[in-house]
């Protein structure tokens, strides 16, 4: 008797434990689904598509080389814990990327929105980047049409990813993409206030690749050599001279790359220097947003070329609500 009491206490307790297991299961299937990002844009632009149905960690600190950026030890639990991680990808985030392919969990997919936005024939190389470096230019989105791509690849994953908020993804897509077309047009609409002489860019970083031929932008110059460090004298010669030769009236640095060489060659070429560029650090609050980052230099970058920049006046760099 007392073995059949045994047997009936150890049957009750596993099917005990089997309840439990089933309803941890069920409560995880209906967690909000975790995303890992890198750069702050792309982690902007993730949350107003994700809006309050996703939960959005960004690996990459706001303000830092992502270049040079290396994944520190707490990042190993986070990619771990990811239902999802998207880079930017076009070899941006390799230390980040392979980090992740070795410890994120099988099911987990890595979507480098880069990659699927542009065919290869597509990327740019420059002074930056060089071709025979086997790296592109990453920064595609300065160039808000390819955003907009950005957004539906977003879209359409986190679909597949979480079904059952479609329409609330496929809303906050659609908000977003009204505002994304109303900068697109607002850029174009500034850069139309340049004088034609003056619409050229020297910057330290060659971030504007892919911006500069979507709104009828030449790139001079970029300073900043291809190992990221500072350019030699023989380079800053041929750069002053550039910007004498053109008639550059401003070249742009930033802070994320802080550069003495720069105020050097604007003292040099007798042209302004304005280090308020951002092509990932996103601005304090109110407008702290990919959109405000974007008006900010439009704003900044409008101003020094000659420019009217009451052509930002009406951008909503609002958030939806995450």
């Amino acid at each position: 008797m007392k073995f059949i009491t045994y047997r009936i206490t150890g049957i009750f307790l596993c099917l005990l434990l089997l309840c439990l297991q089933n309803s941890v299961l069920a409560a995880s299937a209906h967690e909000i689904p975790e995303i890992v990002t890198t750069v702050s844009p792309i982690t902007n632009i993730v949350q107003n598509i994700g809006g309050k149905h996703i939960k959005v960690t960004g690996i990459v600190p706001d303000g830092t080389d992502s270049h040079t950026f290396e994944p520190i030890p707490s990042d190993v639990k986070i990619l771990r814990a990811a239902d999802m991680i998207i880079v930017n990808g076009l070899d941006l985030e390799l230390p980040t990327l392979k980090l992740a392919r070795k410890v994120k969990r099988p099911e987990t997919s890595i979507l480098q929105l880069g990659n699927l936005t542009l065919k290869e024939a597509d990327w740019q190389y420059d002074f930056s980047f060089p071709r025979e470096h086997g790296h592109p230019n990453p920064h595609l989105w300065l160039n808000i049409e390819l955003v907009m791509r950005y957004a539906e690849i977003i879209k359409d994953n986190l679909i597949t990813l979480d079904p059952a908020n479609k329409a609330h993804y496929q809303e906050n897509t659609a908000t977003y993409l009204t505002k994304l077309k109303k900068l697109d047009q607002a850029i174009f609409n500034c850069i139309e206030t340049i004088p034609q002489n003056n619409r050229k860019l020297v910057t330290y970083h060659d971030s504007f690749a892919y911006f500069a031929p979507r709104y009828g932008m030449t790139v001079i110059a970029a300073i900043q050599p291809s190992d990221f460090s500072e350019p030699g004298p023989q380079e800053v010669i041929s750069i002053i001279k550039q910007i004498r030769e053109t008639g550059v009236p401003a070249i742009f640095g930033s802070e994320v790359f802080p550069s003495k060489v720069m105020k050097q060659i604007a003292r040099e070429a007798k042209a302004k220097f304005i280090d308020q560029l951002s092509d990932d650090e996103l601005p304090a609050a109110p407008n702290n947003s990919f959109i405000g980052m974007m008006a900010g230099n439009m704003i900044t970058m409008t101003e020094a070329l000659g420019g009217n920049s009451t052509c930002m006046a009406n951008i909503d760099a609002s958030n939806i609500a995450f």
